[in-house]
């Protein structure tokens, strides 16, 4: 916190020190409310200084964020039989197991874009592409929500529309790579997005084309691509990854690191040895349709355990696997998900 400058007492009476540590402490659900008492207080809360100093002091708190299919054709709505489900945000917290959902993206009040991808760093969570939910076209289209504010912003368009595509984030970046464009064909390029400038790089190509691969960063040292296919192996899963060091800046890749021949779509961890997981392979009642999330210690999993079998949710900890009681508004089918240091 020495690059913010203080000019009047954050609390009365109190140091400052102890000023910044009693607000230091008010949980993120509160910020909003609090940045309503003064002009300080809300240059504070929302500023990137406040946020590394909470998470120094461990004051951050770990959330889940789902793309979860709200039944009905409004996300706010009321369910409806025989209605496509449109997707929001919703954000599960596992100390006190709490429900919430976003505010709608602005350009998209009715559903996210169908099989849009989420990432997290520094209390924002950003979503791109990936089809528009009406004209279902492919879009670039890159929105960031800040959790101090609760608000959205549009950020820069990715450089080129892209679908099913590996995603991560580490130290205020989002990672891209792989996927296809408008015309089918898979791809092997790499891009960076830049959150605090609102940029994007290049990074170079991978090893081969993937598509449909899943993204996962380790640590904060690599960005892994796990998986996929090339355009004319159509649906045959490759067993390897490309990784991309974060600090070397190179790429590798590595061999039999995925089963061939499986969708690793949502379902890639990594476990307490440091390799990588199927999520769908922890529990048999998860084994269709997994999406496992890793956040505080603890792995939230979905999935079904056969075609046309209802939705579940569990949560992982120790190697010990509890079943979920969940709201019905909140029961839907998860498309992806990440999770968030708020």
């Amino acid at each position: 916190m020495e690059s913010f400058e203080f000019s009047t007492e954050l609390l009365p009476g109190l140091p400052e020190e102890l000023g910044l540590e009693c607000l230091s402490r008010l949980p993120y659900t509160a910020h909003g409310l609090a940045s309503r008492v003064c002009h300080r207080w809300r240059d504070l809360l929302q500023s990137p200084d406040f946020y590394h100093h909470r998470k120094k002091l461990g004051y951050t708190q770990k959330v889940a964020c789902l793309v979860l299919a709200f039944n009905g054709g409004i996300v706010t709505g009321p369910k409806k039989p025989a209605v496509s489900p449109s997707y929001g945000i919703a954000v599960f917290e596992s100390v006190s197991q709490s429900w919430d959902r976003l505010a709608p993206v602005p350009r998209y009040p009715n559903g996210l874009p169908l099989f849009c991808q989420l990432a997290s760093c520094e209390g924002k969570l950003v979503v791109m592409g990936r089809w528009d939910p009406v004209s279902y076209d492919p879009v670039t289209d890159v929105f960031i929500y800040d959790f101090m504010t609760r608000q959205w912003r549009q950020g820069k368009d990715m450089p080129s529309k892209r679908s099913f595509f590996a995603m991560g984030a580490c130290s205020g970046r989002i990672f891209i790579a792989g996927g296809h464009g408008e015309n089918k064909n898979a791809s092997r390029t790499a891009w960076v997005y830049d959150l605090r400038n609102d940029e994007w790089s290049q990074l170079g190509e991978l090893s081969q084309e993937r598509d449909e691969c899943e993204g996962v960063v380790i640590g904060e040292d690599e960005f892994w691509v796990v998986s996929g296919y090339r355009t004319e192996s159509q649906g045959q899963f490759d067993g390897s990854a490309d990784v991309y060091g974060l600090k070397s800046g190179q790429w590798r890749r590595v061999e039999r690191v995925w089963e061939p021949g499986r969708c690793p779509r949502s379902c890639v961890g990594i476990g307490s040895d440091g390799k990588l997981v199927n999520w769908a392979e922890v529990n048999p009642a998860v084994g269709v349709g997994a999406c496992g999330i890793s956040f505080g210690g603890r792995v939230l999993i979905t999935g079904s355990e056969y075609h046309g079998a209802p939705h579940g949710f569990y949560m992982v900890e120790n190697s010990k696997v509890e079943k979920l009681n969940v709201a019905d508004e909140y029961s839907g089918f998860v498309q992806s998900g990440c999770s968030a240091e708020i």
